[in-house]
């Protein structure tokens, strides 16, 4: 009769430990500060009304609609955070004069794809915040969120060649990174170096070959 395998204490898996009280006074108040931030880019206009209303917003969104903890285990780097910031609006100026210009263009029919970008840092966090951004700039729109996998499924306006998919699905990535590189941990940016996970096939491009 064969020996029963042995199972040590390091091999049973330990459920995650409850968080502190000032960890989950710190994810609050980030929550907040990101909430405030998405209302007063949906307005547009950065004004003290907007933040406070932003911030009325975010604690009654927090008080009726309570969600599971979203650990903010990475650190703000003030470099990288305007860095963030001033890439993401020269983003949302070029994608405005491009959806401009498509719009003045008579007779031009722009074809869209709907791409699928697995992301490298499959967080909770991570998949909100590029999420975001992503909406808000004009030509991209999030369709859905794959949570377990961490996976995005864009769609993406003036697409007509798998060269610009594989464009767009770069410029992904690199948004992730520049969010990471700003608010991430030191085991996130690592992770960076990697290279993305496998991408589901295959990519719907409207009125392109397959």
């Amino acid at each position: 009769m064969s020996a029963e395998p042995t199972v040590t204490k390091d091999q049973i898996e330990q459920p995650n430990p409850p968080l502190s009280r000032q960890a989950r006074r710190r994810n609050k108040i980030v929550a907040v500060i990101g909430l405030i931030i998405v209302w007063v880019l949906l307005w547009g206009t950065l004004s003290w009304a907007n933040i406070l209303g932003g911030l009325v917003v975010a604690l009654v969104v927090l008080s009726v609609f309570p969600l599971p903890p979203v650990t903010f285990a990475g650190r703000v780097r003030p470099v990288a955070f305007v860095r963030f910031w001033l890439r993401f609006a020269l983003d949302l100026l070029v994608a405005s004069v491009e959806i401009a210009w498509l719009a003045f263009r008579f007779g031009h029919v722009p074809h869209s794809a709907i791409i699928a970008v697995p992301l490298r840092i499959n967080s909770d966090l991570n998949l909100t915040l590029t999420a975001e951004a992503l909406s808000l700039v004009p030509g991209s729109l999030i369709l859905e969120v794959d949570r377990g996998n961490g996976i995005l499924y864009v769609h993406v306006i003036n697409v007509r060649t798998r060269d610009e998919v594989e464009r767009f699905r770069d410029s992904v990535l690199e948004l992730e990174a520049r969010i990471v590189a700003a608010i991430g941990s030191d085991e996130e940016i690592r992770r960076l170096a990697e290279p993305p996970p496998a991408i589901p096939e295959p990519v719907d491009v409207e009125g392109a070959p397959r």
